[in-house]
């Protein structure tokens, strides 16, 4: 993509607080109303950005807190980019932890965090350094695009 189809941005960074998780699922949500997404859009987004914030909060930061970063874009197609990012612990192995039912998490969860994250996005990718953090993108078209048109 390139910097001129970009229409809109924004950036926001907090805590790496469960309850903050549903403020950047709203946050992400607010920003994308311009491209008149459906109901069903915004739930998708909203779903995948609280899987990929969730997972920087439960497993960036397992002994402390740190900080979670989000970077959304808007581009004149109605193609919605969102990264989710944190300077957390890592993923050793990016493949292995996409995998359904895989956790490093010792208390209940399902394992079903990038899968459900791949089933509501147009396109999922992960970049992780150990000792350095995660970068999830999540790429979405919005079909009724109406950003900028008159």
């Amino acid at each position: 993509m390139k910097n001129t189809d970009i229409i809109n941005s924004m950036k926001l960074s907090f805590p790496s607080k469960s309850a903050n998780e549903s403020f950047a699922r709203a946050a992400v949500a607010a920003f994308l109303l311009p491209l008149d997404p459906t109901v069903a859009e915004i739930s998708d987004v909203k779903t995948a950005v609280s899987e990929a914030v969730t997972n920087a909060i439960v497993h960036a930061y397992p002994e402390s807190y740190g900080v979670v970063y989000i970077e959304a874009q808007l581009t004149a197609s109605g193609r919605a980019v969102i990264r989710i990012r944190d300077k957390g612990v890592g993923i050793p192995d990016i493949k292995q932890a996409m995998e359904p039912l895989y956790t490093t998490s010792t208390d209940e969860r399902a394992g079903l965090g990038f899968a459900v994250m791949q089933s509501f996005c147009d396109s999922v990718k992960v970049r992780s350094a150990v000792g350095k953090g995660t970068t999830v993108t999540l790429e979405k078209s919005i079909i009724r695009a109406s950003y900028g048109k008159k």
